[in-house]
């Protein structure tokens, strides 16, 4: 496979040809870094998000919308498909690099996590890429400072030039829609956690609503989780069977049943204090080559409808 930064920096590239027609700007650091504001400074939108979540796949996934009804009328969702789930998903677009520098909190996501390679994902895939530019998402309401490149660029080894970085806060529009986008990606994740092969996992498709915007990062936080855990659905086709599909879907986890925001407020925000069965889609459809179908989980529209009223 080609190098998935190499993909990614495409879609870079066409994020800054149309900046203004997709509402980005576009910083260049004093080490000539760029950093794209998707939805920081900016209020982000629909279409940078779309291109965004293509960018944090490397371009291995089809993004695409639909009208659907979620939490009481017709909502965005957005739609996923690919055929390279575990590089696409597990290797470039989970957010699994936490940048904890003084001064920036936030959680990256895309390729240049595949440069650093020392998530338990890049040993299961196989896989670890080479390229001489870095493309990582960030997630925080600040922008990324010269410090975080410079920390992203010696982790990745690369030049501090050949950094590039989208980002966007939680509580953008670009934000929700990136959340939405994510809902594939949290079913493979949730059965490499439950000990599947994720090379098993042929092809995906997922759809999630997007969740309302909110400046309140916590509130978005909530909600647009809430959009994953309660609204959406996930279609996997795989080479295997399994015997704990039934623990895909997010209904498997004991706190399953009330807003996030409340289930947050109920550890004092210490996600890891909550069930990892909580982080998973509303409803899977598993697919076993040669084998049987399966369908586990269900949306729950009533706690939609809370969720994004709040």
């Amino acid at each position: 496979m080609e190098s998935l930064n190499r993909m990614a920096v495409e879609l870079v590239d066409e994020a800054i040809d149309f900046a203004p027609e997709l509402g980005l700007a576009v910083h260049e650091l004093d080490s000539d870094a760029t950093v794209l504001d998707f939805g920081v400074d900016v209020p982000g939108g629909l279409e940078a998000g779309l291109l965004l979540a293509e960018v944090t796949t490397a371009g291995l996934a089809t993004v695409g919308t639909t009208l659907d009804e979620a939490g009481g009328g017709p909502r965005t969702h957005v739609e996923v498909a690919t055929d390279h789930p575990a590089t696409a998903l597990l290797c470039s677009g989970k957010a699994g690099w936490e940048l904890s520098l003084p001064g920036f909190e936030g959680l990256g996501s895309g390729p240049a996590r595949a440069l650093v390679a020392e998530e338990a994902e890049f040993e299961a895939v196989g896989y670890r890429d080479e390229f001489d530019l870095a493309v990582l998402a960030v997630e925080s309401d600040a922008l990324p400072t010269q410090a975080v490149a410079e920390h992203v660029a010696e982790r990745a080894g690369v030049p501090r030039s050949a950094v590039y970085l989208p980002a966007f806060a939680t509580g953008s529009v670009t934000g929700s829609v990136v959340s939405a986008a994510r809902a594939a990606e949290l079913a493979v994740f949730r059965l490499f956690e439950l000990g599947y092969d994720p090379r098993d996992v042929r092809s995906v498709a997922s759809s999630a609503p997007v969740a309302p915007a909110s400046d309140a990062e916590s509130t978005a936080l909530a909600r647009t989780t809430d959009a994953l855990v309660y609204g959406s659905r996930v279609h996997l086709q795989v080479a295997a069977p399994f015997d704990r599909f039934d623990e895909v879907p997010s209904t498997a986890a004991t706190e399953h049943g009330v807003p996030l925001a409340t289930a947050f407020d109920g550890v004092d925000w210490r996600f890891e204090d909550l069930s990892p069965a909580l982080f998973g889609p509303a409803q899977v459809t598993v697919d076993v080559r040669g084998g049987g179908t399966e369908t586990h989980g269900a949306r729950d529209d009533a706690v939609l409808a809370e969720s994004f009223a709040g």
